[in-house]
């Protein structure tokens, strides 16, 4: 079956008493037992509830994996996986980093005793060298966020089990419409389903999926023990969001190729990050470990003081933080989605105070373009002191 039909079938068939086509949210927090001993399979909502169980059984189909664990933000689904680690472990992360990820990292994690190395992890010696013995897993962010760095997966692949740790991928960016990752020999996948699978900005939500039995157990045993998990109203949102996914993605995607060539021939813009782009280093890494490009492109403009200008007489998009829903929005990471990072740091990684990240909406490419033409053009002129 393909992943369109897929997309629109979640949770179709799944209610028999009634045959309702939209699978009902199930609020109640305790089911009663037929007997001593006897279980619906339902007991407690944190452990289990219905409507979370068809949004699980759906994104562990999507991501082509064994089980699906659905939690109550995508930072939650991150510290639900890191409670497979102990204190003394260490990780091999990706360089260009989500600066939440970083944060819960950096500032809380490591009091608890693990470790993280930061690592381009597009270059394989590197990784190698990196690795230590007390190294667990490899985190992969592909494309990264913000710069679209893409990380050839089956090298990282090849080198975690050459070394018997996991790989862990975030494929928010992505989505399983175009990428899966547990495909090419990844342990487990992970969503901010808060962007692209919601995709309409109303929802916070994380995702994990898993391969193999053992971790699956695993995973399960720590979703239950945590209890980070997503409320079943949240799960029939998110559920009526993925419906749509496969018609969104296209649209996402048509206007990022758009908005991207857009940007490349406008004075005010020095530099455009979208790997759906012949031009970008890594083109030849996402066309063949993916389907498709998605809808997000980040730029350098020309001079850091034109940033204000720039977001100011935005019209049509959105200045705001988040990503993946379909109105337009612009971030400027320095001060949001990457605040809590370090500037030195930032400014190593190429996280600058001239970059902006745009995540390409579903209205009219035409639109949304001329909203980007008459900010940069003003950052012109106001250069040129008019």
């Amino acid at each position: 079956m393909h992943i369109e039909t897929k997309l629109v079938q979640i949770g179709v068939g799944k209610e028999k008493e009634t045959g309702a086509v939209s699978f009902p949210i199930h609020h109640a927090t305790a089911y009663r037992h037929p007997a001593l001993g006897e279980s619906t399979g339902y007991d407690y909502t944190r452990t289990a509830n219905p409507t979370r169980t068809v949004l699980e059984d759906a994104i562990a189909q999507l991501e082509s994996g064994d089980a699906g664990f659905a939690c109550a933000s995508g930072m939650a689904a991150i510290q639900t996986i890191m409670a497979l680690f102990s204190a003394g472990d260490h990780l091999v992360v990706s360089l260009d980093l989500y600066g939440g990820t970083y944060r819960l990292f950096q500032q809380i994690l490591s009091r608890y005793g693990l470790s993280f190395s930061y690592v381009d992890l597009r270059d394989p010696e590197e990784v190698e060298k990196a690795v230590r013995e007390n190294t667990k897993a490899i985190l992969v962010e592909t494309p990264t966020n913000p710069l679209m760095q893409v990380t050839d997966l089956r090298t990282i692949v090849g080198i975690a089990k050459r070394h018997e740790i996991i790989t862990i991928v975030d494929n928010t960016f992505m989505t399983p419409f175009y990428q899966r990752p547990l495909e090419l020999g990844a342990d487990i996948v992970f969503h901010s389903a808060t962007k692209y699978l919601g995709g309409h900005n109303d929802v916070l939500a994380g995702l994990i999926v898993t391969k193999g039995q053992d971790l699956s157990e695993k995973l399960k045993y720590l979703h239950n023990s945590i209890g980070a998990v997503l409320g079943p109203q949240d799960c029939w949102l998110l559920i009526r969001g993925m419906k749509t996914l496969a018609l969104r993605m296209e649209r996402h995607q048509e206007n990022a190729f758009r908005v991207a060539k857009f940007l490349k021939e406008h004075p005010a813009v020095r530099e455009v990050f979208y790997p759906g782009l012949e031009e970008h280093p890594d083109y030849a890494v996402q066309s063949a470990q993916a389907s498709g490009y998605s809808g997000m492109v980040s730029f350098r403009i020309q001079e850091a003081w034109q940033v204000g200008t720039f977001l100011r007489n935005l019209k049509v998009i959105s200045f705001a933080e988040s990503l993946g829903g379909v109105e337009s929005l612009c971030t400027y990471p320095a001060t949001q989605t990457h605040a809590d990072i370090p500037k030195e740091v930032r400014d190593y990684v190429g996280v600058c105070d001239r970059l902006l990240r745009l995540s390409v909406g579903i209205e009219h490419a035409d639109d949304l373009i001329e909203d980007l033409r008459q900010a940069l053009d003003l950052c012109l002129t106001v250069g040129r002191g008019i």
